[in-house]
């Protein structure tokens, strides 16, 4: 598992447009790092529609989103068409669940990534993350508790 403070572990998977995203790419940013255990399913699809509805929230702290699941390229194109989405949703599919599992956030029980988020800052360490059981969603609370710690750790 990673620790606040520890460098973000290293990532390069492609978007749901198949447009290679990496941890270099994102330098100088901050990211919020959400894994979903798996596209089409309730509890990851309300989250989904969520943080759209949120997006305001991360603009106003300059923190870019990235969903993180172990399904398809193909698999998240056609979630994110389907729900209307315009986060960026990276395909972790193979080597099966490597970058969930660097980041702490793979079950090797169930082969999906846990409902866990990492938060990044722009010099590329982790300044927060918290989970929940993978029956119960994320809450934009706990997103804003997150986001407030950028600029403390800043």
């Amino acid at each position: 598992m990673i620790s606040i403070g520890d460098v973000a572990p290293t990532f390069d998977l492609v978007d749901q447009h198949g447009r290679r995203v990496s941890a270099v790419s994102r330098a100088g940013r901050r990211v919020m790092l959400v894994f979903l255990p798996l596209a089409f399913s309730g509890v990851c699809g309300a989250e989904l529609e969520q943080l759209d509805a949120d997006r305001r929230l991360f603009d106003a702290s300059r923190t870019e989103v990235l969903g993180v699941t172990v399904d398809s390229m193909f698999a998240l194109r056609a979630w994110a068409d389907a729900v209307g989405s315009s986060i960026r949703l990276l395909s972790d599919f193979w080597p099966h669940g490597a970058v969930a599992a660097r980041y702490g956030a793979f079950d090797t029980e169930t082969g999906r990534a846990t409902r866990t988020s990492v938060a990044i800052n722009e010099h590329g360490r982790v300044v927060e993350q918290f989970s929940t059981p993978v029956d119960r969603p994320r809450t934009a609370e706990m997103y804003r508790r997150a986001l407030a710690r950028f600029d403390v750790a800043s």
